[in-house]
């Protein structure tokens, strides 16, 4: 036990009296759960604002530095790799720094990126300051989700982390619209927002309480735990659910990287990657990719496409947010998935016809049928859920590793389906939406096979049912 005390001390954040000041500071304020969801998620549109960066700021970025399509085609997906970077090391440094540390080291990347991005005078600074809001972004996919799941109560879990892939869609369809009207300096300028609100906020709320119970910071995590549910909130059978859980686990042998594939987080580990692989190939990244050429196929003016494309995946997520607590995980998972199969098959049956000059007159209207049911069908259920499930399942001992894992999972298949959907529509249009349907086909019978139901269980009884 003292060489564990020494690493303990030895492994302290930089960041510790703040949870202190707290104690005093925001009790008896039940509005803090709130916000410090909102103050995370603010992550979540920062992911957002970079990842819509690139495409309303194209021609002017081109035109400005005489960028060939294969010079700005690096810098829109180097923004991949960085992301890779940041899912490999966003559990380790959440486990090492905090939650709420992993959101500061996400933030000064983009913060910095956005500004190489602003000063740029040419295409080298453009991509590495690309790299860098890469790498913020990967790191945020993974910290947000899993900080908004351990300072949620369980009947509001799934809707608080839902906000994630809420704030996401926002951001992407802020970036296209007033990307259309500032400056892509400007446009720049933007990301520094959500960045600014982040790294004030973070002074206000509390850390974590289950990764203070983890460092064995006994008074800081019921302190922070307190804060969360109220003033006059009994806090001690959660708070005693949650340290017995922690218990148990340091009872376990240490954690590596191989102790991940033992028969015990087998099943955990599972879920939390194929909900990954079925999320990104299922064909999203291609379609999105896609959207415009269809909206044009169909006699769409794009720029109005976009936009009804961007606030139909607003508002369908945010349905998703409020009936994912009262549904539950599973059955809109269930509900996405058949949706995206229904979309996938009329936009195989578009380009059917079209290739094969039969209906002609009906593909316009099948290509955008297909185009908003996949928007629909995906923001419901697919877009945000393994997300949310992936905060839930992976027990505290192995959640910087296991999520890490998942994170560059989902960002190697969003790479992968971007990088092969060309190749793909090249050897045939409708067979490569057959193939997504199949995909998603494969996805349906995944989840229910294999993917429990989450609602209403506490982090600990469900995780300790899934990893039993």
């Amino acid at each position: 036990m003292e060489v564990k005390d020494v690493e303990e001390g030895m492994r302290e954040p930089l960041v510790e009296k703040p949870d202190h000041q707290l104690v005093h500071a925001g009790k008896g304020h039940p509005w803090m759960l709130y916000f410090c969801t909102f103050v995370a998620v603010c992550g979540s549109y920062e992911f957002g604002a970079c990842a819509g960066y690139s495409s309303p700021t194209q021609d002017a970025i081109r035109k400005e530095f005489n960028l060939s399509l294969a010079e700005y085609s690096l810098f829109g997906s180097i923004l991949t790799f960085g992301a890779m970077l940041g899912a490999i090391t966003s559990g380790p440094i959440a486990d090492f720094l905090g939650r709420k540390g992993a959101m500061r080291v996400s933030s000064a990347f983009c913060v910095g990126g956005w500004l190489a991005i602003y000063f740029s005078k040419g295409p080298v600074p453009l991509d590495i300051g690309r790299l860098a809001t890469g790498y913020g972004m990967g790191v945020f996919s993974y910290v947000v989700p899993v900080f908004v799941a351990e300072i949620a109560p369980k009947e509001l879990r799934g809707t608080l982390t839902t906000l994630n892939q809420f704030m996401i869609a926002a951001a992407v369809s802020v970036a296209f619209t007033i990307g259309n009207v500032l400056s892509w300096r400007a446009l720049a300028l933007t990301g520094l927002i959500p960045t600014s609100v982040i790294l004030l906020g973070l002074f206000l709320i509390p850390e974590s309480p289950r990764w203070l119970a983890k460092r064995g910071r006994q008074r800081d995590f019921e302190a922070a735990l307190q804060i969360l549910r109220g003033k006059d909130a009994d806090i001690s059978e959660e708070a005693e659910e949650v340290q017995d859980y922690i218990t148990t686990l340091e009872q376990l042998p240490k954690s590596g990287l191989l102790e991940l594939f033992h028969r015990r987080y087998l099943r955990s580990l599972t879920i939390g990657i194929g909900l990954m692989v079925c999320q990104q190939l299922g064909g999203v990244n291609g379609i999105v990719f896609y959207t415009n050429s269809i909206f044009e196929l169909a006699g769409f003016p794009t720029s109005i496409g976009t936009i009804s494309d961007a606030c139909l995946q607003i508002v369908v997520t945010g349905l998703g947010a409020v009936l994912i607590d009262n549904t539950g995980r599973k059955p809109l998972l269930l509900l996405s998935g058949t949706g995206l199969v229904a979309a996938c098959t009329f936009l195989a049956v578009a380009f059917f016809l079209k290739v094969y000059e039969v209906g002609v007159a009906a593909v316009p209207a099948l290509a955008v049928i297909g185009i908003l049911l996949y928007v629909a069908s995906f923001s419901i259920g697919m877009g945000a859920i393994p997300w949310v499930v992936m905060s839930e399942i992976f027990p505290v001992n192995i959640k910087g590793q296991a999520g890490s894992l998942a994170t560059l999972t989902n960002w190697f298949g969003a790479w992968l389906c971007s990088y092969t959907f060309n190749f793909l529509m090249s050897w045939s249009s409708y067979g490569t939406f057959i193939l997504y349907a199949a995909i998603n086909a494969l996805a349906i019978l995944f989840i229910i096979l294999a993917v429990p139901e989450t609602k209403g269980k506490s982090l600990e009884q469900l995780q300790a049912a899934i990893n039993s």
